[in-house]
């Protein structure tokens, strides 16, 4: 089985800006969204789909969703935490779209798979010397 690559370095190639990435949907949101490229797969689904489909004639056998920072913890950045489920499930409906595509078009079955990044914000281990039991995000 061969997995896709890198969604973030096929992104960049696009050179997209601030408007980019807020599209339609998020005009109003007050924090800079550029390089949250989870929330392409909602303000431009088209680059998204596109980028799916080049891995999959390239001859990937699986898609990754484009969810590399799809948790709240992550979004909160944004102040988008409360978006992470729709999110997750947009890019995950959008990946299974070229999937089937895909197999309409050539008859070969292929699959998605769920991507989980790394969170911005250290869990376990404290940030601080200082206080050794302090963490960023409590867990509950």
């Amino acid at each position: 089985m061969v997995l896709d690559g890198g969604m973030g370095t096929m992104i960049q190639q696009h050179q997209l800006e601030e408007e980019d990435f807020r599209g339609d949907e998020l005009k109003e949101q007050p924090l800079p969204l550029k390089g949250n490229n989870d929330l392409l797969s909602i303000t431009q689904p088209d680059i998204i789909y596109k980028i799916h489909k080049e891995y999959l004639n390239a001859g990937a056998d699986i898609i990754e969703t484009n969810t590399f920072s799809r948790t709240s913890i992550a979004q909160a950045d944004y102040g988008l935490e409360h978006m992470a489920y729709h999110l997750n499930r947009m890019s995950a409906e959008l990946a299974r779209r070229a999937v089937d595509d895909f197999t309409k078009q050539t008859g070969s079955k292929r699959y998605v798979a769920g991507a989980v990044g790394p969170t911005n914000k250290t869990l376990s281990v404290s940030p601080s010397v200082e206080r050794p039991d302090f963490r960023n995000h409590l867990m509950g």
